[in-house]
C-alpha cells in the first residue's frame, strides 16, 4: 500500500507539473501532504516536513547566496572586459567567433542562472553572426552547449537539487565529477571548433571595421553600479572563492555568505546601495530558495512514511539481478533523454529518489546515482528541453526554431553527456 501510495505521490506530482495545472512549488508542498493524510501518519506529518526542511537548510542557503554573489559580480562588471576583449580579439573571423561564443557563455553562466547567460551571450554575438551570415543554429547551439556543462556546478539548477533530493553536500556530490565536467568542457570546446571550421570554410575571413565591442559600453551604460576600478579585487575574490569551495576550506553556505558579504561591502559601501542590489536580486533568490524548502517538504514526507523505501523494494523485484551493478551507467546515460520529457523539478524531485533508494537496495551508493543524474540531465534540461522557460528565451533571442535548434545540437550535447560519462567512469566517480 505504502508503495503504491508513493508512486501515486510521484505521478500526481509530475502530472500536475508538466500539465501546468499548479506551480512547481505549490505541488511540492501540497501533495505530499494530501498523500501523507491519507496514508494515515496524520499528524507526524510536521515532524517529518520540519525534519526535510533542515536537511536542504544548507543547500537553500549556498544557492540563495551564490545567486547573490554572482549577480553582484555582474553589476559591478567584473565579466564585460573580459567579455568585451574576447568580442575584440574573434573579429571577423567565424571559427573565432564560434570558439569566442562558448568562452563568453561559459563565463557568464557561473551565476547559475541560465535566463540572464542567454540573454547577455546572444546579445553580444548576434549582431556579429547576422553581420557575417552565419548560421543562427550554430549560435543557439553553443551557447547551449557552453551554459548546459557549466549549469553542473554546485549552485547550477540540476546539481542543487540533487544535493536537495539526497541530502548530500557539495564534496560528496560534485567534488569526484570535476575532472568529468573538465573533460565535458574540452568536448563542448572541440564541438565549438568542428563547427566554427566548417562554418570559415563556407564563409571565409571578413575584415570587419567598426566596433561591436561597443556593444559592452552600451550594456554597461544601462546598467547602474559599474564598479570597474575595482575589477582586479573581484577577480582575485572569486577566484579564491572557487578555490576555497572545491577544496572544501569551509562549507560552501558559510564561504558564499563571506565572499557576498565582502563583495557588498567593498563594492557598495553605501547602505542605499546596498539595499538596491539586494533589491535588484531578490527574485531570482527566492524562487530557488522557496522552491528548495518546498522540495524539503516533499522530501521529508516521502522518507519519514516510508513511502520511498517501499518504491523502492517494489523496483529492485523487477530489476534483473545482473544489470543492478550497471545502473549509475544507465541512470548517466538515460538522463539525458529524459530531460526532454522530465521538467529538472519533476526529475530530481520524482524519479531521483526512487532511483537512489533502489541503488541503496543493491548495494550501491546513491550519491552515485545522484552524479550520473547530473552527468546527463544538466546538458539538456534547460538549454534544449521545451518544459523550461530559458530554453524560449535562447531561441527567441537567436531567432530560430527550437525543433531545428534540437536536430541540430542534440548529438553534440549527447557527445556531452557520453565523453562526462567515459571520465566519471574512469575516474571511479561513477562505477559498474
Amino acid at each position: 500500500m505504502l508503495a503504491l501510495l508513493g508512486f501515486l505521490t510521484i505521478g500526481t506530482f509530475l502530472y500536475l507539473i508538466m500539465t501546468k495545472r499548479l506551480s512547481v512549488i505549490v505541488s511540492l508542498v501540497l501533495v505530499p501532504v494530501v498523500f501523507g493524510l491519507l496514508s494515515g501518519f496524520g499528524t507526524d506529518l510536521g515532524a517529518m516536513m520540519l525534519e526535510g526542511i533542515q536537511k536542504v537548510a544548507p543547500t537553500g542557503i549556498m544557492v540563495g547566496f551564490a545567486v547573490l554573489y554572482f549577480g553582484l559580480m555582474m553589476d559591478a562588471g567584473l565579466f564585460d572586459p573580459i567579455i568585451s576583449r574576447m568580442i575584440r580579439i574573434v573579429k571577423g573571423d567565424p571559427l573565432k567567433i564560434v570558439i569566442g561564443t562558448v568562452l563568453v557563455t561559459m563565463l557568464v553562466a557561473l551565476d547559475g542562472d541560465g535566463a540572464s547567460t542567454f540573454m547577455i551571450t546572444i546579445s553580444a554575438f548576434l549582431p556579429l553572426y547576422k553581420r557575417l551570415g552565419m548560421n543562427p543554429l550554430i549560435l543557439s547551439g553553443v551557447v547551449a552547449l557552453g551554459a548546459g556543462v557549466m549549469n553542473i556546478a554546485p549552485w547550477g539548477g540540476p546539481t542543487a537539487r540533487a544535493m536537495t533530493t539526497l541530502h548530500a553536500d557539495s564534496a560528496q556530490l560534485f567534488n569526484p565529477v570535476l575532472p568529468a565536467m573538465l573533460g565535458g568542457i574540452v568536448w563542448v570546446l572541440f564541438s565549438a571548433y568542428w563547427l566554427g571550421k566548417k562554418e570559415r570554410a563556407r564563409l571565409g575571413i571578413m575584415d570587419m571595421k567598426g566596433g561591436y565591442e561597443d556593444f559592452m559600453t552600451e550594456h554597461a551604460a544601462a546598467v547602474e553600479g559599474k564598479r570597474p576600478q575595482l575589477f582586479w579585487f573581484n577577480l582575485m575574490l572569486t577566484i579564491l572563492l572557487l578555490v576555497a569551495l572545491v577544496l572544501t576550506w569551509l562549507p560552501m553556505p558559510v564561504l558564499f555568505i563571506i565572499a557576498f558579504v565582502i563583495a557588498l561591502l567593498v563594492n557598495y559601501p553605501n547602505l542605499s546601495e546596498q539595499q538596491e542590489r539586494l533589491s535588484n536580486h531578490a527574485s531570482s533568490v527566492v524562487m530557488v530558495s522557496t522552491m528548495i524548502f518546498a522540495a524539503g517538504i516533499f522530501t521529508g514526507i516521502l522518507t519519514g512514511t516510508k513511502m520511498i523505501d517501499a518504491m523502492a523494494s517494489s523496483m529492485v523485484s523487477v530489476i534483473p539481478e545482473q544489470l543492478a551493478g550497471f545502473l549509475p551507467l544507465l541512470v548517466a546515460i538515460t538522463s539525458m533523454p529524459l530531460s526532454l520529457v522530465f521538467t529538472p523539478d519533476a526529475y530530481y524531485f520524482g524519479v531521483l529518489p526512487v532511483l537512489s533508494q533502489a541503488a541503496v537496495s543493491f548495494g550501491i551508493d546513491p550519491i552515485e546515482i545522484g552524479r550520473a543524474a547530473i552527468l546527463g540531465q544538466m546538458t539538456t534540461g534547460f538549454p534544449l528541453s521545451p518544459l523550461t522557460a530559458s530554453t524560449f528565451i535562447l531561441v527567441g533571442l537567436s531567432g530560430v526554431d527550437l525543433g531545428e535548434h534540437q536536430r541540430f545540437i542534440f548529438k553534440w550535447a549527447f557527445g556531452t553527456t557520453i565523453v562526462m560519462t567515459i571520465i566519471a567512469l574512469i575516474t571511479g566517480a561513477i562505477t559498474i
